[in-house]
């Protein structure tokens, strides 16, 4: 998902440019009720999650193929080894196009509890470490940003857990035999058909891969975004727009880099359910990596690294150009 760097260094960089030369003629007409302080407290929380819930739109049919990929071969060391076309090709050979939207529900109501929270988090952290910095005469440093980035990440992950889930189960119940498919009319019956079987608690399973993985996700962006955009403003001519866009690209492959095993580790299972014996395949993360290290290998972790940063980058790109647009209307 974006960093919050990234969305707050677009209301400083790219909104003033790209919006610039319409305040005069084309800037909305102030609305007190925008400008009350309880919508302007709730703004950055209904900006976040909607322009979140945009991008998941446009991606959703990546992020389908990167379950499916990581699902291939499970438990077998050699196994199949699918590629983006060749998934999507079965996805569309076995139904049609929009099945490769399979689970959008889930996915919008993921975004538009975690990339809320998120943000929400995270600006209430910047707030208080800005207010002690000023009081002790500072400025709020890289180390403190990218601590409330981290634990903005994990909290709100642990909140959309169960709508992440849930997205999983729907990606890939149509890999599961005809008879044992659970065909998820939406995710409200995902989430219900899941606590009533397996009992609430079962919609926080994969929560520690989860919240590791959005920490890691966020460390990626945050430091990687920061440095790129030091390097790019210092090296390059490049407009703010361009800069922006290129260092959320670059901070796309290391967030990737970093987060993907976790990203894995969570789709397993995530996906997981009781065998006949009546247990589960992987009992733990740890498990999980250990399992799927001795039994796939180790690069089984990094499998579908190219789907997966498609899909990272784009959806931090697509979220950053929504949160500045939504920003500059609601000014």
């Amino acid at each position: 998902m974006s960093s919050f760097k990234q969305e707050a260094e677009v209301g400083r960089t790219r909104g003033p440019e790209a919006m610039g030369s319409m305040k005069n003629d084309n800037l909305p007409a102030a609305s007190d009720f925008l400008h009350t302080p309880l919508v302007r407290a709730a703004l950055p929380f209904i900006n976040g999650g909607l322009s979140g819930m945009v991008a998941t739109t446009v991606i959703q049919p990546v992020d389908m193929i990167k379950v499916r990929i990581q699902l291939a071969g499970e438990g077998v060391a050699g196994g199949p080894k699918p590629t983006p076309i060749s998934v999507t090709r079965d996805i569309l050979a076995s139904g049609k196009a929009l099945d490769l939207y399979t689970g959008l529900s889930a996915g919008l109501l993921r975004q538009a509890v975690y990339t809320t929270a998120r943000i929400g988090f995270f600006d209430t952290f910047m707030g208080s470490l800005s207010a002690r910095a000023k009081a002790n005469g500072k400025q709020v440093g890289f180390s403190e940003r990218a601590t409330a980035g981290l634990s903005a990440g994990g909290l709100a992950a642990m909140l959309g857990n169960p709508a992440d889930l849930a997205l999983i189960r729907m990606q890939s119940d149509g890999l599961k035999p005809v008879a044992e498919r659970k065909n998820y009319k939406s995710v409200i019956d995902a989430l219900t058909s899941i606590a009533k079987s397996e009992g609430v608690g079962a919609l926080w399973a994969g929560a520690a891969p989860t919240v590791v993985r959005a920490m890691a996700l966020n460390f990626g962006q945050l430091a990687f975004f920061s440095e790129a955009k030091a390097q790019l403003k210092q090296r390059t001519q490049w407009s703010a727009n361009a800069q922006t866009l290129t260092a959320s690209a670059v901070a796309g492959f290391f967030a990737s880099f970093f987060s993907l095993p976790f990203d894995f580790v969570k789709t397993r299972l995530q996906k997981q359910s009781r065998g006949p014996d009546g247990k589960l395949p992987y009992k733990s993360m740890v498990d999980c990596f250990a399992k799927v290290a001795k039994q796939e290998g180790v690069m089984r972790f990094y499998r579908g690294f190219g789907t997966y940063y498609v899909r990272i980058a784009p959806h931090a790109m697509v979220t950053l150009i929504v949160a500045d647009y939504l920003g500059w209307l609601t000014k």
